[in-house]
């Protein structure tokens, strides 16, 4: 193996963070391989960022893009320049990028196109709708790689049927499991709530961010209607993306100048909006609710492992392997919908857990290097 080989690993978003972390600490016990970090900055708030590799283990990005917001087409281009400028000035042996984000397929294109080798992780997942940009970015990223792991065998059906070549594939499991496992025993309860407020497994946790709901207020107002009422049976604590308690600002469905410590109340009821809160944190939340009302990928895959009921506020989802091994029910975006399966839920006993995926179980960033670092070595 070259002694110079170096490695960029891309995160664009939080989500991100817990996908590249197993990868990069795997990495420690090869010390002739140089990591090189790369952050976006497609989503970056210091603070939060911060706190988010403290609680991962991650070291300080190496290269900071800081190409912020902006549309789909604007943001991809200011990747693709800055990553470029830095691949040129610091060619690395292998570009890594995960997920399916803007950051994803724009440092797959760059990489393509220099004739660095792209490896993508979490490649395979498809929800059939190409109204969804993540789902155009996963369809292109997946064409331009040239190593594919995936995490369920599903993954691997769905590449092998749009042609790619099974010899590109490998299945390792999954990544963002690695980091829960590791934090769960560090998790903590969020200072922002006070313990009176989270009685055991009394409680629920909502994340809903897509712009399919939360940039239409005829969407939005209805959902947190809903989410209103079911919380007075169950009080629910709602971590909110900035961009989402903006538009809720913008629609004047919250005001948080009557913010309380954090905690802002939607319409006097027991569903409690806060600001983001720290990777750990957000764990406690996860394991110690009674439910979870999500829009997000990772987050059903989350709650899966950790044996949590999971409804998820879309038509269609990416991760059926959570519905068909896991926790997870897909509700659609319906809040009468929503508000009966919450009914069924709390009537229902704690699932027991006993259907967890093959391999989600704390490895599989080892089983990318391990992989990874020969198939690198092969193609010197």
């Amino acid at each position: 193996m070259p002694a110079s080989l170096a490695i960029a690993f891309v995160v664009g978003t939080r989500p991100n963070f817990p996908k590249v972390a197993p990868m990069l600490a795997a990495l420690r016990d090869h010390p002739s391989v140089r990591p090189i970090l790369v952050h976006t900055g497609q989503h970056y708030d210091a603070e939060l960022s911060a706190m988010f590799f403290e609680d991962l283990g991650i070291s300080q990005p190496d290269w900071m893009l800081g190409v912020g917001s902006g549309s789909h087409a604007g943001q991809t281009a200011k990747v693709m320049v800055e990553f470029e400028r830095r691949c040129l000035e610091d060619r690395p042996d292998a570009i890594v990028v995960v997920g399916d984000v803007n950051s994803t397929v724009a440092c797959a294109l760059v990489g393509s196109k220099l004739l660095i080798p792209v490896v993508h992780v979490e490649a395979g997942l498809r929800s059939r709708d190409r109204t969804m940009p993540e789902e155009i970015n996963r369809l292109v990223t997946d064409v331009l790689s040239d190593r594919l792991y995936t995490h369920c065998s599903e993954a691997v059906d769905n590449l092998e049927a749009e042609g790619i070549p099974r010899g590109r594939i490998c299945a390792v499991g999954n990544v963002m499991i690695d980091s829960l496992l590791r934090v769960r025993s560090k998790a903590t309860v969020p200072p922002s709530l006070p313990a009176e407020l989270l009685p055991a497994r009394g409680f629920g946790m909502v994340t809903l961010h897509r712009p399919a709901l939360v940039d239409q207020v005829q969407r939005m107002r209805p959902m947190l209607d809903a989410l209103a009422e079911i919380s007075t049976d169950l009080p629910l604590f709602y971590p909110v993306h900035p961009r989402a308690m903006a538009k809720m600002a913008e629609f004047g469905l919250i005001s948080t100048d009557n913010e309380d410590d954090g905690l802002v109340r939607y319409a006097g009821s027991q569903l409690r909006l806060c600001r983001p809160i720290r990777y750990q944190e957000f764990l406690w939340l996860l394991d110690n609710s009674r439910l979870v009302i999500t829009d997000s990928g990772g987050i059903q895959e989350e709650t899966t492992a950790l044996g949590v009921p999971c409804l998820t506020v879309r038509e269609n989802t990416e991760r059926a392997v959570t519905i068909d091994q896991g926790t997870n029910e897909l509700i659609g975006l319906d809040p009468d919908d929503l508000k009966a399966a919450v009914r069924r839920v709390l009537s229902s006993a704690m699932p027991t857990h006993e259907r967890i995926p093959p391999q989600w179980d704390g490895h599989a960033g080892a089983r990318i290097i391990a992989d990874l670092l020969p198939w690198l070595e092969s193609r010197a």
